[in-house]
């Protein structure tokens, strides 16, 4: 694509040559002719001075520092995010049905799906247009797959689930196993069947071997647009609100309840039976141990130490309970100390 087309389509002001051509996206120090880059963060400016993209996507503060060709945007980094899409369109689904595949004489399949080898798709799935299912994957009894969903290989998706349009599952994920329901009885596991399902809506990306289970009674709910990375865990009864990210290895228990817009960092746990508030940040290994009604970012991190210093400090930190306490009564002695002697 030329600069100006690219300008256009962004909305953005370009500075430049607006017919160069423009093939693919690049880092700054990795740029090469023809490529664009971006600066998105003030510790990379002293690249922006060296890179040899053709175009770099900035904002306007930046713009008096570049020596190439440029496009003002409001955010550089969604430029970034835009451009790459359309420099790296997805490729059309080739339609066909592998001989291979296991196919339920019931289940209904839009001509234009593709269904790669050895696939098996159940009794009373429904397979709408453009669905693409990926080799060893398994679509269970009643599932719906809305338009463009796309299946990577080895996916499963248990039985009753519904998944809206335009869905990604990557590799691995499994879609509706059961939650985790036991009750105990003279010390003796008794099993809950799980007879909810999972409602899966539009848009939404699901990472690598990530597992959502369906619900006890009611339904796992995934809005629209919501963003999984890989080995995520959701546990049954979840609700996770529409455009909300996770990053990798989050694990939220059953029947929490996470809103709209949030972001999870990698590694957080949440408990179940918790409320978090839309727009809501937190970070990287936290763990949420209470519901969160107010917006904002929260952090619960004991940072890495040199393991003998990490130990004597975990070893005060079972203590201040103790201390709190101390404190308290050596305040209360200089307050009556102050008065005393004024």
């Amino acid at each position: 694509m030329t600069l100006g087309a690219l300008a256009d389509a962004l909305g953005g002001r370009l500075v430049g040559d607006a017919s160069t051509l423009i093939d693919q996206v690049a880092t700054l120090s990795g740029a090469t002719s023809g490529r664009i880059s971006f600066l998105a963060h003030a510790k990379y400016a002293a690249q922006l001075k060296q890179t040899a993209a053709s175009a770099v996507l900035l904002r306007a503060a930046d713009s008096a520092h570049c020596n190439v060709a440029h496009i003002i945007v409001d955010d550089p980094y969604v430029a970034f995010a835009r451009v790459s899409q359309l420099l790296n369109p997805q490729q059309p689904t080739q339609k066909g049905v592998h001989p291979s595949a296991v196919i339920a004489a019931d289940a209904i399949i839009h001509p234009s799906c593709r269904i790669d080898p050895h696939v098996v798709v159940s009794s009373g799935a429904v397979l709408h247009e453009g669905v693409w299912i990926g080799s060893g994957s398994h679509v269970g009894e009643n599932v719906t797959l809305g338009a463009h969903t796309r299946l990577y290989p080895n996916v499963v998706i248990y039985a009753g689930c519904q998944l809206g349009e335009r869905v990604v599952l990557h590799a691995n994920v499994v879609i509706g196993a059961d939650g985790f329901g036991i009750a105990n009885e003279a010390g003796v596991w008794i099993k809950i069947p799980q007879i909810g399902g999972v409602r899966i809506g539009d848009d939404v990306e699901v990472g690598a071997s990530t597992t959502i289970d369906r619900g006890a009674i009611e339904d796992t709910v995934i809005e629209e647009g919501v963003k999984l990375d890989n080995q995520i865990q959701i546990g049954h009864n979840c609700f996770v609100g529409a455009h909300t990210a996770m990053a990798g290895c989050v694990a939220v228990a059953g029947s929490a309840r996470i809103g709209r817009h949030c972001s999870i960092g990698a590694a957080a746990l949440i408990l179940g039976h918790l409320e978090i508030a839309d727009h809501t940040r937190i970070s990287a290994a936290t763990v949420v141990s209470r519901s969160i009604h107010t917006a904002g970012t929260y952090t619960g991190l004991f940072p890495m130490d040199e393991h003998a210093a990490w130990t004597k400090n975990a070893a005060h930190l079972r203590r201040l309970a103790q201390y709190a306490e101390r404190v308290q009564a050596l305040e209360a002695r200089l307050a009556k100390l102050e008065k005393t002697h004024g």
